[in-house]
């Protein structure tokens, strides 16, 4: 096990907690810190790289299902592989696939259906510099065996969750990603869709699969318990609504008529789940005196801010953390700090039982006093982690 750098064991001292335990007054909890990749005992036909990030995991049929990315850095680059293992109590791995196409391959997600898993992720360009969105690719694993690679849905398609709630199975994802850093005030739009066999789709509402329009990309959701929708938005590009986030609301009997606020922050990667009648996310968090993303530049032009909001997030240091989101004000509000420094933040998360959870996520390395910028963290090497995650019920 990796030791925790001195500002993290400092943190964790005052509170009274050991290195491997995390509390916040809320009583939400954080323990059993774990490395996972790079192995500490590779499975056979794994090779991992410098950066090791994006990743999704899922419970299907008794073993835990990891896919990751691992290339030379964080950015786009036509050495990046995907990986899928597999393990029975999550220390010991197994090798079940790969994917090499001589180009980005990112946000891998899982779909456990009855006898099938289904993998999706998308394929990007080979520029650094760049966000290219080709669209999204699917395989499955059923019979013991995984299929190829194939293309799914739209062209351009960047698929965010695949979920299934009650029973039924969801894909939520975005199309018009390469206009994020093109800054060209272009629309992303927002599809919620829904699936039988994990392969086919239609609009969880008919006839309207796009339910966000404007400069929101990565969302994710949860249904409440009188099946009203709650989603957190990114607002990376902008909009009427400004930059950051959107905090929204959709009732049961229009789920495609959402209601949403804007939070100046930015919750990167943002992952949402509910523990009893409670929302949580889990997303990035800017260390600033204000953690904001908008600047609050409206002397600039949309487009002119967008450019300038991206530069300064990237100068800034981050942690991956725990929110609470109210469903009523349609705010969030601070938990506490995942072990998490210099680039970070892509979390997934396996239910472990009543309020607890194995979240999995990837962090530059923990040892070190500094406090590593975003993107100097991005250059460097990064590594994935577990640990159990308890919240109040």
């Amino acid at each position: 096990m990796r030791r925790a750098s001195s500002f993290v064991v400092t943190a964790l001292l005052l509170a009274g907690c050991s290195p491997e335990e995390m509390v916040n007054p809320a009583g939400a909890r954080i323990e059993g810190y774990r490395e996972v990749v790079p192995f500490a005992a590779p499975p056979a036909g794994v090779e991992t790289q410098n950066a090791n990030n994006n990743l999704d995991v899922v419970r299907h049929e008794g073993r835990v299902y990891l896919a990751f990315r691992t290339a030379p850095s964080h950015f786009a680059s036509a050495e990046t592989v995907l990986y899928v293992v597999s393990s029975e109590d999550q220390e010991t791995w197994r090798y079940e696939t790969h994917v090499a196409m001589g180009t980005d391959l990112r946000e891998m997600r899982f779909l456990s259906l009855e006898g099938k898993l289904v993998l999706y992720f998308a394929v990007l360009g080979s520029n650094p510099l760049d966000f290219e969105p080709q669209g999204m690719m699917a395989m499955t694993y059923e019979g013991g065996a995984w299929s190829e690679p194939a293309p799914l849905y739209e062209p351009g398609f960047i698929p965010w969750r695949a979920k299934r709630i009650d029973g039924a199975a969801y894909l939520i994802g975005y199309v018009g990603g390469e206009n994020i850093y093109d800054f060209d005030g272009e629309p992303i739009r927002i599809h919620l869709l829904r699936t039988e066999d994990g392969l086919t789709f239609e609009p969880l509402v008919p006839g309207r699969p796009v339910v966000q329009e404007g400069g929101g990309s990565e969302t994710d959701f949860v249904l409440l318990a009188n099946g009203d929708l709650v989603a957190v938005e990114r607002n990376e590009a902008g909009d009427a609504l400004g930059f950051g986030s959107k905090i929204c609301r959709a009732k049961a009997a229009d789920l495609g008529a959402w209601d949403c606020k804007p939070d100046k922050k930015k919750y990167d990667s943002p992952l949402l789940f509910r523990s009893g009648d409670d929302v949580w996310l889990i997303g990035r968090r800017n260390l600033t005196e204000t953690g904001n993303f908008d600047l609050d530049r409206d002397d600039l032009s949309l487009a002119d801010q967008a450019g300038v909001y991206a530069v300064e997030y990237s100068f800034q240091p981050k942690r991956c953390s725990l929110f609470r989101v109210d469903p009523e004000t349609l705010t969030v509000a601070f938990e506490l700090d995942l072990p998490s420094r210099g680039d970070t933040c892509f979390a997934s998360i396996v239910p472990a039982g009543e309020g607890a959870y194995d979240v999995y996520n990837y962090t530059s390395p923990l040892d070190g006093d500094d406090e590593p910028r975003w993107i100097d963290g991005q250059g460097g090497p990064t590594l994935i982690y577990r640990v159990r995650l308890d919240v109040p019920r």
